[in-house]
């Protein structure tokens, strides 16, 4: 049986997601590049001609399957090229040739940090800019497959996002996108579920300072794990924790706005409510919720852990 084939390109990248990519497990890189065909990628292919491989999938010589971009996309070649052509460019001639394009990270999802640079303004993601359906291709642009643009948006995504999702696409499987175009089998769920200090979140013992096992990130540190769809606290990052396990807010680096944010360990307030409450809360359910939580408060919570039960 023929293998299906991957094709992998960086536009405007810090090649996080490659590096990422690197330490899959179950499967493994090479585990799953012995299932498919590895066309080139610029980090591992030394061998390989970019040029003539491209030249050949344009002349329909050589199929691709999968289409993975890691990086922004730009048309301008001062900023990137790849032999005469830009990303840009690339992606026009590849877009109508391929079964699934999947934009690996938030730069190839939503523009992110590249994006923000005001000395080009032609950046942005492959079928978003920040919020805005608005990117490179078309926003009713589809594949041959009939997908849209894939994204595992994350700074960097987790390696087993995009390996769970390429072994659906090549299974066959159905996978359900939503209004972001992520799968929504991992992007349904928030960064905030699972977290080992929810305790504390629920009973609203605050912390004030990093460096501590208890108390929670999200009022005073700038946490944004109650708004931020990702599966960072339900597939851990090396099998082992997460930036909230970790004593580290979360960022929000899945999301359509992450490097929009200020300060991101500051959480603003007025008149000492949060400007964002988690998802699907009112601001007068917050308040109230968080007034009996006080009022009714949980000795456990204001122990150190080490003093508890």
């Amino acid at each position: 049986m023929t293998k299906k084939t991957l094709l992998w390109l960086q536009g405007l990248s810090c090649n996080g997601n490659s590096q990422s990519l690197l330490n899959a497990e179950n499967p493994s890189f090479y585990e799953i590049f012995s299932k498919i065909d590895l066309i080139f990628h610029p980090e591992i292919s030394y061998k390989e001609d970019i040029e003539k491989i491209l030249n050949k999938v344009l002349s329909g010589k050589k199929k691709v399957n999968f289409l993975v971009i890691e990086g922004s996309i730009t048309t301008d070649k001062r900023f990137h090229r790849i032999g005469d052509f830009s990303i840009g460019d690339i992606v026009l001639k590849l877009k109508d040739k391929v079964d699934y394009i999947i934009a690996a990270g938030n730069c190839a999802s939503f523009g992110n940090i590249p994006a923000t640079f005001t000395g080009n303004p032609d950046v942005k993601g492959l079928q978003f800019t920040f919020k805005e359906k608005k990117g490179f291709l078309p926003p009713d642009f589809k594949t041959k497959s009939g997908y849209p643009v894939i994204n595992i948006p994350g700074c960097p995504m987790h390696p087993a996002w995009f390996m769970q999702t390429l072994i659906a696409l090549l299974e066959g499987r159905e996978i359900l996108l939503d209004e972001f175009n992520r799968p929504k089998e991992l992007f349904m769920y928030l960064s905030h579920d699972g977290c080992i200090r929810n305790e504390y979140f629920e009973w609203k013992a605050e912390a004030e300072e990093f460096g501590h096992k208890e108390g929670c990130l999200f009022y005073n540190l700038g946490c944004r794990g109650p708004m931020t769809h990702a599966p960072c606290n339900k597939i851990l990052w090396n099998r082992i924790s997460s930036k909230t396990r970790a004593g580290m807010p979360c960022i929000g680096c899945t999301e359509f706005d992450f490097p929009l944010k200020e300060n991101f360990f500051e959480t603003k307030k007025n008149m000492g409510i949060p400007e964002e409450v988690p998802l699907g809360v009112s601001k007068r359910a917050y308040i109230t919720i968080t007034g009996v939580a006080k009022t009714l408060k949980n000795e456990r919570v204001s122990k150190k852990l080490e003093e508890t039960d």
